[in-house]
């Protein structure tokens, strides 16, 4: 069923036959709600991450400056936003020809049928509209009672961390019931724990300290923090809110190009052959050949994601199995082969340093596959684990290198934030071309010394 109050009565006409031709190919979703806004709202919506209401923060008005801006200088220009709720909303431009509305409505739908199926959307809040409505009015909340600076404060610290969580955790619980996932407890632990009720109660810091222990190693650092920080009441609730909605839209930078690769699938085959009049098929053509275009040594999750389904069609993959079960980094492991990396002339390519530009440096099939999962490996962020908390509170955490270097000057900042936040210096043990590292941060002040300990642990230390 489909929606659209501010459509006007021919596009909502489009709408309705767009939604049964792609119920017709396999296509299953749930309700559909379009709403038309001018090209500005669109933007401003899509600062907030997609949501017409969310808390206020600098970070997205900084957002919104860059999309107006280059919407205005013709240098980019967003056609459609589609949200993972149900019902799933979507958004659609005034200003878009009859043919773009059409595009835009039928990849919605290949949207909205991924968001559904894909198993690394299942454990995501399908209200998600009305959450971020709550959150926005518990943040007003807090601001009336502690003060817009320190609230706005806070908040900004706590959204530096947001990269700072387990990809596989939400699926990982989903899948045991939603029960949280917890280390078990070794028989030393028992053993211990059995010693101290005869003893009596532990003192608190001690048992503080035993749980935090209990809880590690963690790449959930923000989730961590949450529950150990010695925060107030509305600083915890703030940092929940964060690792909420980042762990909601990590699924969607687990299948970028999946779930662009599906989208466009479905709009080009549904144009071409039940949407289209034969007047717009060279609009189209040229409207889809500008997003889908590559630049050498660049990614564009559309041209590539569209071709790994075509390739997948044309070897007899099930397309619906393997939208339903896959990731980026699991799905490009299945599809990509020889010859795809043939038919679609990828390579790896490296930056020439006197000229600057980018050059091919190996044709060899295997490499461009090993390249394209490392980069999209940990949805393409460092992976960075918390393994220890010391007797003087004091954090360690490794960057687990996997063949890609940091930015020490970005993490020596992150490390700012969360020395902050924790109180006491954190560590970070990484490599950096080729030489062991040990970033750390007081909250003010960031230090990086070469450790010879860090080499085997960036290497070695559990995943």
């Amino acid at each position: 069923m489909v929606r659209g109050g501010s459509l006007t009565p021919h596009l909502f006409e489009e709408a309705v036959r767009a939604e049964k031709e792609a119920r017709a190919v396999g296509l299953d979703f749930f309700e559909v709600v379009f709403e038309m806004l001018d090209a500005r709202d669109v933007n401003a919506v899509a600062a907030y991450g997609g949501f017409p209401i969310r808390y206020p923060s600098w970070r997205f008005g900084m957002d919104f400056e860059r999309l107006q801006k280059g919407y205005d200088y013709g240098l980019s220009k967003i056609y459609e936003l589609v949200i993972n709720n149900d019902p799933t909303y979507a958004y659609l431009v005034r200003s878009n020809s009859l043919m773009e509305q059409k595009l835009v409505m039928a990849h919605v739908f290949g949207h909205a049928d991924f968001f559904k199926h894909n198993v690394w959307f299942a454990p995501t809040e399908r209200k998600m509209v009305e959450v971020m409505g709550r959150n926005a009015g518990r943040i007003r909340g807090h601001v009336d009672r502690h003060g817009q600076n320190r609230v706005e404060r806070f908040l900004d610290t706590a959204l530096s961390l947001d990269s700072l969580i387990d990809p596989y955790l939400p699926l990982r619980e989903h899948l045991q019931g939603g029960q949280p996932s917890v280390p078990t407890e070794g028989l030393a632990e028992r053993a211990r724990r059995s010693f101290e009720a005869s003893m009596g109660e532990p003192e608190p810091a001690l048992e503080a300290q035993a749980a935090e222990n209990r809880a590690l190693p963690t790449y959930d650092v923000i989730g961590f923090l949450m529950e150990h920080a010695q925060l107030e009441a509305w600083q915890r609730d703030i940092l929940r809110m964060v690792r909420d909605e980042a762990y909601y839209f990590l699924p969607q930078r687990m299948t970028k190009i999946m779930n662009e690769g599906w989208a466009s699938f479905w709009h080009s085959r549904l144009l071409t052959s039940r949407l289209l009049d034969p007047s717009e098929i060279v609009d189209f053509a040229d409207c889809h050949a500008g997003a889908t275009a590559v630049a050498p040594g660049q990614l564009n999750p559309y041209k590539l994601g569209i071709e790994l389904f075509r390739h997948a069609e044309h070897k007899g993959h099930d397309l619906f199995r393997l939208r339903r079960v896959h990731n980026d980094v699991s799905f490009i492991d299945e599809v990509v082969d020889e010859e795809f990396a043939s038919t679609n002339q990828l390579f790896v390519y490296q930056r020439n340093n006197r000229t600057g530009r980018p050059e091919v440096a190996d044709r060899s099939w295997t490499a461009i596959k090993e390249q394209l999962l490392r980069e999209l490996t940990w949805c393409g962020a460092p992976r960075i684990q918390l393994v220890q908390v010391g007797a003087d509170r004091e954090l360690t955490l490794v960057h687990h290198h996997e063949g890609r270097d940091i930015k020490i000057d970005e993490a020596g900042e992150l490390l700012k934030q969360i020395a902050t936040l924790w109180g006491s210096p954190v560590h970070l043990l990484t490599m950096d071309d080729g030489q062991g590292r040990r970033v750390t941060s007081d909250g003010e002040e960031v230090s990086v010394v070469e450790t010879k300990a860090a080499e085997e642990a960036c290497g070695t230390s559990a995943g």
